[in-house]
């Protein structure tokens, strides 16, 4: 058991080190999500099972508070699936595959951005999403994993994680939405 603790400890560490590679493309969606806050437009989130919940845990982020310290106004952010009764609706009655879709088209405008979060990158409901977003002109990023699916081809800019552990990945998510919304807080109050 120790040694096995001792070698997920060493692959999680490592994954994070071999991150580095998205030092551009996390730079670019740091300054486009801040642009959209500050344009006064919104930010849309979704994704499924345990990237449902990173998904609700970022939006909580933006929504309350990232850093205990710092008191500032709610940024607009909505996930696309915090609502069981229009999901349970929507799969019931328009087919699961759609309960992303249905919210981004009541929701989503140009100027806004769609974070799609998704280990396999080949969520039927997620890349129905995206390739809306593309249609509408909305900006979207993926938080992908493994070679990132069908989806990484319908993302304006994605950030996959290149491995196949979905624990693994779903780690990377979650401290990269980290980063990217403690950045884009710090640009939002002008902090240095």
């Amino acid at each position: 058991m120790k040694h096995e603790f001792e070698k997920a400890i060493i692959s999680s560490i490592e994954l994070k080190n071999n991150l580095r590679f998205m030092n551009k493309e996390i730079e670019i969606v740091i300054k486009k999500i801040y642009k959209c806050l500050k344009d006064q437009k919104k930010i849309l989130i979704c994704g499924n099972g345990g990237s449902a919940a990173d998904a609700q845990h970022l939006a909580a982020e933006f929504l309350i508070r990232l850093n205990p310290k710092i008191n500032r106004k709610p940024f607009p952010i909505i996930n696309l699936a915090q609502d069981t009764s229009t999901i349970t609706a929507c799969g019931n009655d328009i087919g699961f595959e759609n309960i992303f879709l249905r919210n981004l088209m009541a929701f989503g405008k140009r100027g806004d951005i769609f974070i799609a979060i998704s280990t396999s990158g080949n969520s039927k409901n997620i890349i129905k999403a995206l390739k809306f977003a593309q249609k509408k002109q909305i900006t979207s990023v993926g938080f992908l994993g493994n070679k990132g699916g069908a989806a990484k081809k319908y993302c304006s800019y994605n950030l996959t994680v290149p491995h196949k552990n979905t624990a693994r990945i779903q780690e990377c998510h979650i401290f990269i939405g980290h980063f990217i919304f403690n950045e884009v807080e710090r640009l939002l109050l002008g902090r240095n």
